[in-house]
């Protein structure tokens, strides 16, 4: 992977990067095509990253399918894979990690101890080797968006970072890997994270700031699905994931909650977007 990444720069190409988990779907391709039209060479990663798992969580059940995401990703026409073993990531006796003080307990951090710390550990990981002078991630984890941000500010990594819409089913549910767990009853029940969005958004574009009669107006609508379990729907700054009172300018309502088993988290930006 680094030679690769060294003969693409030697040529004076801009070579772009997709991390993903595989189980690859709709929005792992819309990066893709971001990525084609945004740079010459386009390179994806495949990685089931273990430190970003808790130890009651799925990872060894997360969903696989290495050749049929071999397949759609050649179909998108990627110039690269790299889809390293967990042995060639993480040598024996690996004791260092990256973490983004603060940010990292945020929202699903709060949830999920260590979580961001994976993330940012990986990612750190897979820009030291890839050497990309773009990497494009989903705006559907805006945490992990806003938290590698920091990172490589912080860290002064050369590389750009890009942001790419939500694609959603045409219900409005958020596509995510996870969705695969959902049984037909659940994928129904999973909606509530959307409608509970939507509902704060409503409010937001009739004027309502209060982010106190906001929030609950959006928890009221998530528990009006009573197969549906609450985690946290909260009105944040979308740098910092501070917390806020009133909505000033942009603000990131995130939302996530479990149906049945299976935890998933969706967003939405109040106020304007810049992709």
């Amino acid at each position: 992977m680094r030679a690769i990444s060294r003969a693409v720069r030697r040529n004076d190409k801009r070579l772009g990067l997709v991390p993903t988990m595989g189980a690859l779907h709709e929005g792992h391709l819309s990066l893709i095509r971001a990525a084609k039209s945004q740079c010459d060479t386009v390179a994806a990663s495949i990685f089931v990253n273990p430190l970003q798992f808790g130890p009651n969580e799925d990872l060894a059940k997360y969903p696989r399918d290495f050749d049929r995401d071999c397949e759609l990703l050649k179909k998108e026409g990627v110039d690269f894979l790299f889809a390293p073993s967990v042995e060639e990531m993480y040598p024996a006796g690996a004791v260092t990690h990256v973490t983004v003080e603060g940010l990292s307990d945020r929202l699903c951090g709060k949830s999920r101890p260590g979580h961001f710390r994976g993330v940012t550990t990986v990612v750190s990981k897979l820009f030291h080797i890839a050497e990309p002078d773009v990497a494009f991630f989903g705006q559907k984890d805006a945490a992990q968006l806003a938290i590698i941000r920091r990172m490589v500010r912080d860290l002064n990594f050369p590389v750009e970072i890009k942001a790419c819409p939500i694609i959603r089913e045409p219900d409005g549910l958020a596509m995510s890997s996870r969705n695969a767990y959902l049984n037909a009853q659940e994928r129904m029940a999973a909606l509530a994270l959307y409608r509970a969005l939507k509902r704060v958004q409503e409010l937001f574009d009739q004027g309502e700031r209060n982010v106190t009669r906001l929030t609950d107006a959006g928890k009221r609508t998530f528990m009006e699905e009573k197969s549906a379990r609450l985690d946290y729907l909260e009105i944040v700054n979308p740098d910092s994931l501070e917390s806020l009172s009133d909505v000033e300018g942009t603000a990131l309502a995130a939302v996530a909650g479990f149906v049945g088993m299976t935890r998933l988290i969706d967003n939405v930006v109040l106020g304007l977007v810049n992709f």
